[in-house]
């Protein structure tokens, strides 16, 4: 499947796939920024997108940024639609006691196709039953 991406930035990078197999394409910082300890920050790709009509790129923490310096992405994992042509953004969110330097051209997070699935949406006045019924948060720890 196509994934057409338009560079907005001229230091924009295009990401690519770093193994063969990977779920991830990393994305890329196109700016300086500085995120002090317990804020966030919105981090500019320079990078606009095509997306296939069913599906949607997911934005999703990398690992090695969330072990080593409590770096992730603040609304994991970020949904960016099919009709949406502007700039790919990315909220970092500092965790750790630090302030975290981001460089230009750092991989700060990194980018999923997935495949939706539209709900036909009915209202109901009931539910069917479960075994478990309304049962919710913690429920199963009891």
């Amino acid at each position: 499947m196509d994934l057409r991406l338009r560079k907005l930035h001229p230091d924009a990078i295009i990401p690519q796939y770093q193994h063969q197999g990977d779920a991830g394409i990393d994305l890329h910082a196109i700016e300086a920024m500085a995120i002090a300890p317990q804020t966030t920050a919105l981090i500019k790709t320079g990078l606009a997108a095509e997306i296939p009509l069913t599906t949607e790129l997911q934005i999703r923490p990398r690992s090695g940024l969330a072990l080593k310096h409590s770096i992730t992405v603040l609304n994991t994992p970020g949904t960016i639609d099919a009709n949406y042509r502007g700039e790919i953004g990315i909220i970092l969110i500092n965790h750790g006691s630090e302030t975290f330097q981001v460089t230009p051209g750092m991989r700060v997070a990194q980018m999923v196709m997935a495949n939706i699935v539209q709900a036909n949406i009915i209202e109901v006045t009931e539910l069917s039953n479960t075994t478990r019924g309304s049962d919710g948060f913690g429920s199963t720890g009891r």
